[in-house]
């Protein structure tokens, strides 16, 4: 019998290369941004991709609040919340979202995008999301990502 040495490599969290990416937000469409972040996040832009391990990169979005959606969304589109409770959910359409948290546009977005177990809790915690143009994450050396 013939065994070839063709074996899936599957990579381990320490031989991950993990780095840090700076993304601006400034105009950019809500759903399909969400959408990139999510596969940064998750790992998918890399050859070395593993389904079952968090080897995705660090993502910093700046002017989060400067993000904007197609067509009539902005009036039509609804963010629901649900408090546990009988008769506690609760509807905010995408303007007062905006008005009152916009940093939750981005996030929810993403976070619907991510696994919905251990594994995406743990990825999410790598995506940091502001409003203005600064970040206090200059140590890190981020590097601007290009879609």
């Amino acid at each position: 019998m013939n065994t070839l040495s063709y074996r899936t490599r599957s990579v381990k969290p320490q031989d991950a290369d993990i780095k840090w990416y700076v993304i601006d937000a400034e105009g950019e469409v809500v759903g399909r941004l969400c959408s990139r972040i999510a596969s940064v996040l998750r790992g998918k832009n890399k050859p070395s991709f593993t389904p079952h391990m968090d080897t995705g990169d660090y993502v910093i979005v700046v002017n989060a609040d400067k993000v904007r959606f197609t067509g009539n969304k902005m009036q039509q589109k609804e963010y629901i919340s649900y408090s546990l409770y009988p008769g506690g959910q609760k509807r905010k359409k995408a303007t007062q979202l905006m008005a009152t948290k916009p940093l939750a546009i981005v996030e929810k977005g993403v976070k619907g995008m991510l696994p919905h177990n251990k594994l995406g809790d743990a990825i999410f915690k790598k995506l940091f999301v502001y409003a203005g143009p600064e970040h206090p994450h200059a140590a890190q050396k981020p590097e601007p990502f290009k879609f």
